[in-house]
């Protein structure tokens, strides 16, 4: 991905700021870099606000150990690039990465990050972890190299007051994706000036396309998934993935999502959660969980009525047919490079952040679904934001990406062949066929045809 000149911009402040901290995570042996993702709006820092509180709390409570935060301001494919090329020397490496876990695999293979199954035997509150949220973190070889600080799931948002305008039902819930479609020419016929649907697409949005997006149809055909975990191989382009790439095409063929240039910049995400929902301009999105952390806790959109002016529905399967509905679900995790100059103390910090109430307070200034049994049961995380009981309900028709080195290549692959049907330089046919031939360059031909 060649990134857009804001991109370059935050790239090149972070790799100032990681300059100016002069030499690398073992320099000081009482301090603790600490590199993780910030947010490209200018205006989202909870996640700073709360690692500066976990800063003052941690260095209280360890008198003369110090902890530096290297935020990383860039998006998720940019931040991941730029946090592997730290963790290859022992003098850029930080102490403690935060880690997409769909990435830890890769990371692995690189030789990025170390095993923490020593320290976790000996941390009592290793236990209260969801075991789905165990797996997430854990690699092929058996250990685990990461503390999963929440989930998420996905389905769709609604705008209540354009849907009463183009004579739709308040209480939508779609039983295909049909029904979803024809909700969107509705809508643009009858309320002109607004986009019906958005489904992200395209490379530079990276996984919110391909995992939000393409995942989310994919997996709703019930036909082929990505990964066949029974022969171990990868599984190439076949009626399922056709049939995906199908509906994004007629979303943008028919132009009932938003313009094609604003649909592939990096930055859509945040024009969704900023702009587009709460100004009134975009009806239906389907997105995550998390949405709403943009209009509460201070975010960067205030937006009081979201509450009453959303509404949040399952993402059907193609045809409706069982279970009904589908979901993604991945999640954050915080590992240690292999390279750290200062593990240990790494790991001292990590118990910090995970005290029940500081993971209570991260997840519902995130607003991620808890995956220690003991925060999913707290008060306040339970009444933390209108929707959380219906994101934590699609948990059971939840599915993950395969967690597997390769992935990131394979994702970037599937983020060309919806970018190429979303610009109409390719059938859903022909992009499926292009996947498989890059496809089968990526895992050497190992793949299941269909």
């Amino acid at each position: 991905m060649r990134p857009t000149a804001p991109v370059l911009l935050s790239l090149v402040v972070a790799a100032a700021t990681l300059t100016a901290c002069g030499g690398g995570s073992g320099s000081d042996p009482d301090t603790v870099k600490v590199a993780y993702n910030r947010s490209t709006d200018n205006k989202t820092r909870y996640k700073d606000e709360y690692l500066a509180a976990m800063k003052k709390q941690f260095e209280k409570e360890h008198p003369g150990k110090k902890v530096e935060l290297v935020p990383i301001q860039a998006p998720d494919n940019d931040y991941a690039t730029k946090a592997q090329q730290m963790m290859r020397s022992p003098r850029t490496a930080p102490d403690l990465v935060y880690e997409d876990t769909f990435r830890i695999n890769a990371d692995i293979k690189a030789g990025y990050l170390r095993p923490l199954d020593k320290e976790l035997a000996a941390w009592p509150d290793w236990e209260q972890f969801a075991d789905s949220a165990k797996a997430a973190a854990k690699a092929e070889d058996g250990k685990t190299y990461g503390i999963p600080v929440g989930t998420d799931t996905r389905g769709l948002w609604f705008n209540k007051k354009i849907f009463a305008e183009a004579g739709l039902p308040e209480d939508w819930k779609p039983k295909d994706w049909n029904e979803i479609l024809t909700a969107a020419r509705t809508i643009k016929k009858k309320v002109p000036g607004v986009t019906p649907l958005n489904v992200y697409t395209g490379k530079a949005p990276g996984e919110a396309a391909v995992m939000q997006g393409f995942e989310m149809l994919l997996y709703g055909t019930g036909k082929d998934p990505l990964y066949d975990p029974a022969a171990r191989k990868w599984v190439t382009g076949g009626k399922g993935f056709e049939d995906a790439l199908g509906f994004i095409d007629t979303v943008y063929r028919e132009k009932l999502g938003p313009d094609v240039s604003d649909a592939l910049d990096a930055n859509v995400p945040t024009s969704v959660g900023t702009e587009w929902f709460p100004e009134g301009k975009l009806a239906i999105g389907l997105d995550g969980s998390w949405l709403g952390q943009n209009w509460i806790n201070k975010g960067p959109r205030e937006w009081p009525s979201w509450s009453k002016d959303l509404g949040q529905a399952p993402m059907p399967t193609q045809h409706g047919q069982a279970p009904g509905a589908v979901s993604m679900s991945g999640g954050w995790a915080w590992s240690i490079p292999r390279k750290a100059g200062n593990p240990e103390l790494a790991f001292e910090f990590v118990k910090t952040l995970q005290t029940k109430e500081n993971a209570v307070r991260w997840d519902v200034a995130d607003a991620q679904i808890a995956v220690r049994e003991d925060v999913a049961a707290d008060p306040k995380y339970l009444n933390s934001m209108p929707g959380i009981k219906f994101f934590t309900s699609l948990v059971d028709r939840t599915h993950y990406r395969p967690a597997l080195p390769v992935y990131p290549q394979v994702s970037t692959a599937i983020g060309e062949a919806m970018e190429a049907v979303t610009t109409d330089d390719a059938s859903p046919a022909g992009a499926a066929k292009e996947y498989d031939g890059q496809l089968g360059d990526l895992v050497g031909g190992a793949v299941v045809n269909r």
